[in-house]
């Protein structure tokens, strides 16, 4: 299978949509990382996500809509959901919500769980495509699973890193603002939890409830939301972390007053090292080298950083 890129203009749009309507893959870009769509309804096309990704099945998917309407159709929301969705959606924070029966996502999607994790794009394009095929669409982030995430569309149509060869088109619209994935919100015993960091930070999150939210303990043998195995997002070379400086044969990349080959930020900005986590990453894996990495600040963003670093790093 040849993967073709497609301009996001309404021709792009528009076979991207007939694409998906007939279950094959697009990778569609969000202000997060670019994600692996296909119908949430048809179980073949999901299947088809995870054999694309060598993604273990028991790992489920979040589900892309358009608005909170859509939403509502697909899972119970209740009033503390309500208000983080008022809050923050369209953006970069997916809710894990009881699915409402009937909804019509295919099992695939939840891997059995009773539970969706749904979450609605602020990227235009992402928009554009999910009114266009008037479906809700699974995306998980488009790359072979556990592997760096892709921020590109060169990153996804890349046919040794990437999922060139494996999928039908991306939608090229640039690169990702934010950089990370969604920060994920569950529910435990009616209260909010963080299931994963990401590109809307917990303290935002935290305000917008006017309490807490709490880290639950997670089993990454069985996960109840995507992000959540023991090693992901790793380049193939290995990574150590908290590094000050190189050791022989290192390339180590930088952040604030730690130099390196390339840096995050040489500003110690949050947003930029986010929105350049991935890139770097991919730069720097292919040059074959060990990577070293200079500490993070866990606050904010970098507890996202952070978490994608420590999985990237993590026993393989």
């Amino acid at each position: 299978m040849q993967t073709r890129l497609l301009v996001p203009d309404d021709q792009g749009l528009a076979e991207a949509s007939a694409l998906l309507a007939r279950g094959e893959l697009v990778a569609m870009p969000t202000e997060t990382v670019y994600g692996l769509a296909g119908d949430a309804r048809d179980g073949r096309a999901v299947a088809r996500i995870y054999e694309a990704k060598g993604r273990p099945s028991f790992n489920p998917l979040i589900v892309h809509l358009p608005d909170l309407g859509a939403a509502e159709r697909i899972a119970v929301l209740d009033d503390a959901a309500r208000d983080l969705a008022d809050a923050f959606w369209p953006g970069a924070l997916t809710l894990v919500l009881p699915l409402r029966p009937g909804s019509g996502i295919a099992p695939l999607v939840t891997a059995g769980l009773d539970t969706v994790a749904i979450r609605v794009p602020a990227h235009p394009v992402a928009q554009a495509l999910l009114r266009r095929f008037g479906g809700p669409l699974a995306a998980p982030s488009a790359n072979p699973s556990g592997r760096i995430s892709a921020t590109t569309a060169a990153h996804v149509a890349d046919p040794v890193t990437g999922l060139g060869g494996r999928i039908a088109a991306v939608l090229d619209a640039g690169a990702c603002p934010v950089g990370v994935e969604s920060t994920i919100i569950g529910w435990q015993d009616g209260r909010p939890v963080l299931l994963r960091p990401g590109g809307l930070p917990a303290e935002a999150i935290a305000a917008a409830l006017g309490g807490p939210v709490a880290t639950p303990r997670l089993d990454p043998a069985a996960p109840n939301a995507p992000g959540q195995l023991t090693s992901h997002y790793a380049p193939r070379a290995s990574l150590r972390l908290n590094a000050t400086a190189a050791r022989p044969g290192e390339l180590l990349i930088g952040f604030g007053p730690v130099a390196g080959e390339m840096s995050l930020s040489e500003g110690a900005d949050l947003a930029e090292a986010a929105a350049r986590l991935f890139e770097l990453l991919h730069q720097a894996d292919a040059q074959g080298r060990p990577i070293a990495v200079a500490p993070v600040p866990e606050t904010g963003l970098g507890a996202a950083i952070n978490d994608r670093l420590r999985r990237a790093a993590a026993p393989r």
